[in-house]
């Protein structure tokens, strides 16, 4: 099984970029990326999105905060294409479980991705509300578990393990920190990353040797030395 590489952006131009590379399967966005892209409205900027990504999946994540508003949020979302999955988080910003949004949304046909996903009792949580038949992404943040010094493998081992009684789920490696990520995910036999566009070309220059990677090196320290006339 080959791990899909989804970019992980809200920028137009770089959306139009990243869907003519063959590498790319699908695309992430979150609230934070919008804003970060110059959104002011989110509904009408979500259409441009769709004008240019019309077949590969792409998320839009809900911003509301109680069940009811999510779930209405929801639903609008996905009436916007047929390559939409909802972006739900997992808990609320009273840490409470969105278990009620995941299996309503699930139970209508929706196509979701769990967002904010730490734990392995969470994706088990996730998968107690769900159908067999739905597709289901469940997005789970290992870069971020990262920088507070938590190891994320053995919480996506878990998962993919769990998720297996589950033909239509896939588990996602989120928040990647550094090309090295992609290859952590293949190897752990994870069905998505989602990666920035900056990463996302350096694994297109997976490949080269160490060999490669020795001259480059002491050929740009020596380019650099030059370039300031250092002198001892």
């Amino acid at each position: 099984m080959s791990t899909k590489i989804f970019c992980d952006i809200a920028d137009l131009r770089l959306i139009k970029k990243f869907n003519e590379k063959k590498i790319v399967k699908g695309f992430t966005t979150n609230p934070s990326l919008m804003r970060k892209a110059g959104a002011k409205d989110y509904r009408s900027y979500s259409k441009r999105i769709l004008k240019v990504c019309k077949n590969k999946p792409i998320s839009f994540e809900v911003f509301a905060d109680d069940d009811k508003s999510m779930i209405y949020q929801g639903k609008k979302i996905n009436a916007w294409g047929r390559n939409i999955y909802v972006k739900v988080p997992v808990v609320n910003s009273n840490n409470k479980f969105t278990g009620k949004v995941i299996k309503e949304l699930n139970h209508q046909n929706i196509k979701l991705n769990i967002t904010a996903v730490y734990t392995a009792k969470q994706t088990q949580k996730i998968l107690k509300q769900i159908n067999k038949k739905t597709k289901v992404i469940i997005s789970i943040f290992a870069g971020r578990s990262g920088d507070v010094g938590k190891d994320p493998v053995p919480v996506i081992k878990k998962s993919i393990k769990m998720a297996k009684k589950f033909k239509n789920v896939k588990i996602l490696w989120a928040s990647v920190r550094e090309p090295y990520n992609y290859t952590q995910a293949k190897q752990l036999g994870c069905h998505i990353i989602t990666i920035p566009p900056t990463i996302i070309e350096k694994i297109e220059k997976f490949g080269k040797s160490f060999n490669q990677l020795t001259i480059e090196t002491v050929k740009a320290f020596l380019n650099d030395s030059k370039k300031s006339k250092f002198k001892i």
